[in-house]
């Protein structure tokens, strides 16, 4: 008698997946281009951006030159700090969905949540130490050293490094919330398998990777300053002190998270298994499909190279 013959549903998600996945996808793509429409860099900039970092240096950032090594080293904290809501660090959001759900006493959540910080910022002052680094050699001669103002239906060499390194950004964290829900393959399943914390490491690099094409200007301040400096070691602390700045805040809210609510979240994640899948790509999706839409397609319609895109301008000039 012939045993018959069992065939597995390839198409069917696995059990750590939600159930509605193509759902969580639309709606995390609807938020991301929802985002690029309402976003307002001047806001960010100059209402929250400039007031802190004025605030805590005692004078006007942008105006005053940075004055000495230890003057550079407080201002690329300060700067990094103020930096915190730009454009660029809404992508850092993404990151943190895979550390939630924490259960235990409030110490055991502390520390749970402590260690894949740690790998994120392992990962995140990695890339910042190199990339600062060769900014105090050669600095003087990237795009992002110009002060040439941007022209209408042209992009100048800062632009299309941003626009080229936030493209890459934004991609990757897309494919990596897409792969979350078993949609498309897992490019990082086997170091994973190997590595547990390699996510984690993988994210912190890819928001180290922000300081390669951020304009935020308060950075290409301490940017030239590093450029000038022709300091190597300099550059790499200044760098290192600049992401430290963009991801403090981030990091002692998401600490009184999982501190306060640590425990009911735990309850509700653990209750469905294909939660914690869901809030993870979503957090990746929505990140990603900002950064890419923001920094590529608006940025290319703001220079009018493309002829539209939907934009409410709701804080004055």
């Amino acid at each position: 008698m012939a045993r018959p013959r069992i065939t597995l549903d390839r198409a069917a998600p696995p059990p750590s997946s939600p159930r509605r996945r193509w759902l969580v996808v639309l709606l995390s793509v609807l938020v991301g281009f929802l985002l690029t429409v309402f976003w307002s860099a001047r806001f960010v900039d100059q209402a929250i951006g400039d007031s802190v970092a004025n605030t805590l240096l005692g004078h006007d950032a942008k105006a005053t030159p940075i004055a000495g090594t230890a003057a550079g080293v407080v201002f690329a904290f300060v700067s990094g700090l103020a930096g915190t809501f730009t454009a660029c660090n809404v992508a850092a959001l993404g990151a943190v969905a895979p550390m939630l759900g924490a259960g235990g006493s409030r110490l055991g959540r502390l520390l749970l949540t402590l260690r894949p910080l740690g790998w994120l910022s392992a990962g995140m002052l990695a890339v910042s130490a190199v990339y600062g680094a060769l900014v105090g050699l050669v600095g003087t001669a990237m795009p992002q050293f110009s002060t040439a103002q941007n022209v209408a239906g042209t992009l100048s060499p800062r632009s299309v490094q941003s626009m080229v390194v936030f493209g890459v950004i934004g991609l990757a964290m897309l494919y990596l919330g897409l792969a979350a829900l078993a949609l498309v393959p897992d490019p990082l399943a086997r170091l994973s398998a190997r590595f547990p914390n390699a996510p984690m490491v993988v994210m912190g690099v890819l928001i180290g990777a922000f300081l390669i094409g951020r304009p935020f200007p308060l950075f290409r301040q301490m940017f030239r300053d590093a450029a000038e400096s022709g300091n190597p070691f300099y550059g790499a602390v200044a760098f290192c002190l600049q992401s430290i700045g963009n991801i403090v805040v981030m990091a002692v809210l998401f600490l009184a998270l999982t501190l306060v609510a640590g425990r009911r979240l735990a309850g509700w994640l653990s209750a469905e298994p294909g939660r914690l899948a869901a809030l993870t790509a979503s957090g990746l999706i929505v990140a990603g499909v900002f950064t890419f839409l923001y920094w590529d397609v608006r940025l290319l319609a703001g220079r009018g190279i493309l002829p539209w895109y939907p934009i409410v301008d709701w804080f004055p000039s």
